[in-house]
């Protein structure tokens, strides 16, 4: 029998949730949980759920009794957990508001009982494989599941778990970053370490909700605005594990951590690693220079239609009329794009290039200007263009290209971009207009 633990659960212990809910007290032989157990249902599924710093949030991160969370939610029959967390983000992509379904921890806690055996009873050593702590299935239905509810989710991360209550220092923060963490909590670790040791498949879902204090231009994180924006997304965080909730019960077959494969089978390829097909030259064009070569990634059949794929579940559903690619390597995703839309593709070119009548926009190199044109007949007053490139850096193409659309009466739907360079800030240059990226690298 499906029994889930939950926690967190935050919102969940709304009666109209929770059917035929009722508080459980218990204590383990580690001692009490954080809280007495909520148990109910949810649409026919046992649910049992634990606060886990207290209904009250009394307890804070360090004095959490994380062993006496696990071995009650393992005691009370639960058959998998799923975990909730706030989270910091460490990474330019990942907004507040934003969802992550973690599948790596680091865990930089000094001063927590990190394990159940504090001893080997008769020399029986226990050493428990952590390589993939969060469990991959319940990973695919809480990615599933946000896909469905069109929430912005990002598929896989990397937590950093620090011991707290304190925030990060800037030092500390732009450490994590270097460490590719890509949020950073007070909770994951060691209650994924325990799930783990006691046998239990645990996924864990965390809500970004603020910048840590890596990035400049924000305030540093407050425990009041990271409040802040929990609450404003608490009813989505709810909605996920409802519905993944439902999913997990409705397979027989999701015992133990196995899965139906009428469950996942939108979600069997494994999350691919885009990243990794794009090669890095040192020092290209000139010194100091870290140049993102995304020809290793053209020639990479499964990379380059995991590229197109990703921007197809971006914008199949919107109100674009028409794409518009930027010499040149945005002709290469511009034009595949359209075609699989079924949308016109216009050329942005540079200049001297088109042979029709043409509208041009001047924009800033380091030294000098250049120019980038359009046929005036390719974009009609009111179009909703989607602009698509290989790479945004400082953003003067990009700018370019959105006020050449605008010139002519088209509306910018967004910027699709494949390689985002966040240290030079070109997003922040580029208004109020919406920029979507595949993939970020550090650095110049």
């Amino acid at each position: 029998m499906t029994k889930i633990g939950i926690i967190g659960g935050s919102g969940l212990d709304d009666p109209e949730i929770l059917q035929e809910a009722y508080d459980k007290e218990v204590e383990t032989k580690f001692g009490k949980p954080s809280s007495p157990l909520k148990c109910g249902k949810i649409n026919d599924a046992d649910v049992v759920l634990l606060a886990r710093h207290g209904r009250k949030h009394e307890i804070p991160p360090t004095q959490v009794n994380n062993q006496a969370n696990i071995q009650a939610l393992k005691d009370e029959g639960c058959t998998h957990i799923l975990a909730t967390t706030a989270c910091g983000s460490l990474r330019e992509d990942i907004g507040r508001g934003d969802f992550v379904i973690l599948d790596q921890f680091i865990d930089f806690t000094r001063h927590r009982k990190i394990t159940f055996h504090e001893e080997f009873v008769n020399g029986e050593i226990k050493h428990t494989p952590m390589a993939e702590p969060f469990n991959n299935k319940l990973r695919k239905v809480l990615n599933k599941t946000a896909t469905d509810l069109g929430l912005k989710c990002h598929s896989k991360g990397t937590v950093v778990t620090i011991e707290g209550p304190r925030f990060s220092t800037k030092a500390e923060s732009h450490m994590f970053r270097s460490w590719n963490a890509d949020v950073i909590n007070m909770s994951i670790a060691p209650e994924v370490i325990l799930a783990n040791e006691i046998e239990i498949p645990y996924a864990a879902v965390a809500m970004s909700t603020d910048y840590d204090c890596w990035k400049e231009e924000e305030e540093a994180v407050t425990w009041e605005a990271v409040l802040k924006v929990f609450k404003e997304n608490v009813s989505k965080v709810t909605g996920l594990l409802v519905n993944a909730v439902e999913k997990i019960n409705s397979c027989s077959g999701f015992q133990s951590g196995d899965c139906c494969s009428t469950i996942v089978e939108e979600e069997e390829e494994e999350i691919f690693d885009l990243k990794s097909t794009i090669r890095t030259i040192p020092n290209w064009p000139k010194p100091g220079i870290m140049f993102r070569d995304i020809t290793t990634l053209i020639e990479n059949p499964k990379a380059f239609a995991y590229c197109i794929e990703k921007f197809k579940e971006k914008y199949s559903n919107s109100e674009i009329t028409k794409i518009a690619g930027i010499e040149a390597r945005g002709f290469i995703f511009g034009a595949a794009l359209a075609k699989d839309l079924g949308l016109p593709f216009v050329l942005i070119r540079k200049k001297g290039k088109l042979p029709g009548e043409i509208i041009s926009q001047e924009y800033a190199l380091e030294y000098g200007t250049d120019k980038i044109e359009m046929h005036t007949s390719s974009i009609s007053e009111g179009d909703n263009v989607l602009l698509i490139d290989d790479l945004i850096a400082t953003a003067g193409t990009l700018n370019a290209a959105c006020k050449l659309v605008e010139k002519v009466g088209g509306n910018v739907y967004g910027c699709a971009i494949v390689v985002e360079l966040p240290e030079l800030k070109g997003r922040e240059k580029m208004e109020n207009h919406n920029v979507f990226s595949l993939v970020n690298f550090e650095g110049e």
